[in-house]
């Protein structure tokens, strides 16, 4: 990396230039604090420099315990450098294209405000989880979508660039975990990747739930550290909505698994009127209540706490709904033998794979009576087309409540791929771009990307 030539790219719709940071050219006064060598080790490497043409100012979300971004006027702004931590790890195929841009476009508008009130956005992310510098998690295949959706992108060599970012303009830094001091949240690290900016700004909700550098360690030098437009949303839905939710509010909770939904399910029976369960958790609840389960998968260590979440829906008076019917398979693939059987009579040797159609007009009925609606996980496994009926079943209903008014609440992980699938993504109230984070806030815990922000 000692040689200072750029290595120049050129997209679709955009040319830019894109360098491998010699280590000596990180001490440019415009974005560090002194000239420490050990810079070097510690930013990412790889810059790509975005501008854009147009001013496009969106809304700020409405303002809930931290101190959002749509609440810095344009004082506050111009001129001033920006570290934006985004949440840009999105799905690529084996050619380095983006499947899903869904987590690109959510961090626009956060991206747009700051530029067009004259910000120097220096935008960092993470890509998959690499150990060190692995060229497959580069975020350059991102760069050409960023593009397109912020307009247009110019830039000199990166050497040039760091020393005359202009206003309004956005610096793309490589994939932070890169280096093992973003996830050890390393206290140097964070100094010297806060020394790049003036002001931060939290976006990438999906990451919120991890105290690294680039989400809770940079906050302790940068003031101050708001909430993005994203962030914003994201906790006005999952702790807004749904603490102080219009009723009925029912929850749907899916997955394969009731060890990952445990704390979820038993936050929400506090919370909702109605909760109605799929997914292969099911099975170990029919267990718990002493029916076969044929070969479906159980957890059954789980089922003395199934039977107490049961117990807990009656004690609460939360009208908790089990399938009553499900579409059995002889195997666990796609091309598998499959009939509808009631759930109390699947046989030996066959697995239970999605919710029936009778369980579908149940919980469609069920559903018509709410207000509000979250959903977090599939009812089924809906990756296999046969087994997908019950999942998109939902999805529809879904897009067809809100149509009517109904707050509908996408809780992240395959829910939204499910949304997206049979798309009717957009027609949801909100869709959240968060995984983990989303299960964490849904349980009640505190994220420490959102801790360390600022107070309204």
């Amino acid at each position: 990396m000692a040689s200072a030539a750029a290595a120049t790219m050129t997209f679709r719709r955009a040319s830019l230039a894109a360098a491998c940071l010699p280590a000596r050219s990180l001490g440019s006064a415009s974005l560090c604090a002194g000239a420490d060598r050990r810079l070097s080790i510690h930013v990412p490497l790889r810059c790509v420099s975005a501008s854009s043409a147009r001013r496009e100012t969106r809304a700020a979300a409405a303002t809930m315990a931290k101190k959002s971004v749509g609440d810095l006027a344009a004082a506050d702004l111009e001129g001033k450098r920006v570290l934006v931590r985004a949440d840009l790890n999105v799905p690529l195929d084996d050619r380095q294209n983006i499947t899903d841009d869904t987590r690109v476009r959510a961090a626009i508008p956060s991206i747009k405000h700051l530029i067009s009130n004259g910000a120097k956005v220096i935008l960092c992310s993470h890509l998959g989880r690499p150990k060190g510098v692995t060229p497959k998690f580069s975020l350059a295949p991102l760069v050409p979508r960023l593009s397109e959706l912020l307009d247009d992108v110019i830039g000199p060599e990166v050497e040039k660039l760091v020393s005359a970012l202009p206003n309004g303009s956005v610096l793309l830094l490589e994939n932070v975990r890169f280096y093992k001091e973003e996830e050890k949240n390393d206290l140097e690290f964070a100094k010297k990747l806060a020394s790049l900016a003036d002001l931060y700004v939290n976006d990438a909700f999906g990451t919120a739930h991890r105290a690294h550098a680039s989400t809770e360690g940079v906050t302790k030098f940068l003031k101050p550290s708001v909430a993005g437009f994203l962030l914003q949303k994201e906790l006005d839905y999952l702790v807004g909505a749904v603490s102080n939710p219009k009723r009925p509010f029912a929850a749907i909770v899916g997955g394969s698994k009731v060890s990952s939904k445990i704390g979820v399910i038993e936050s929400l029976l506090a919370k909702c009127d109605i909760l109605l369960l799929g997914g292969g958790m099911i099975f170990t609840f029919y267990k718990a209540q002493g029916l076969s389960v044929g070969t479906s998968l159980v957890e059954d260590d789980k089922l003395e706490l199934a039977a107490s979440l049961l117990a807990k829906a009656k004690e609460k008076g939360v009208s908790l709904l089990l399938p009553t019917d499900v579409v059995i398979a002889d195997k666990f693939a796609s091309d598998a033998s499959s009939q509808v059987v009631p759930a109390s009579a699947i046989p030996d040797g066959w697995m239970g794979l999605d919710i029936g159609p009778d369980s579908i007009l149940a919980f469609s009925s069920a559903l018509e009576t709410t207000q509000t609606v979250i959903w977090n996980g599939p009812m089924g496994v809906f990756e296999f087309e046969k087994f997908a009926v019950g999942t998109e079943a939902i999805a529809k209903k879904l897009a067809e409540l809100s149509g009517k008014g109904v707050t509908t609440i996408i809780g992240g992980g395959d829910s939204v791929a499910a949304v997206e699938k049979v798309g009717v993504a957009d027609a949801m109230s909100h869709i959240s771009t968060g995984g983990g984070a989303s299960l964490e806030l849904l349980e009640g815990k505190e994220l420490p990307g959102v801790v360390a922000l600022d107070e309204a």
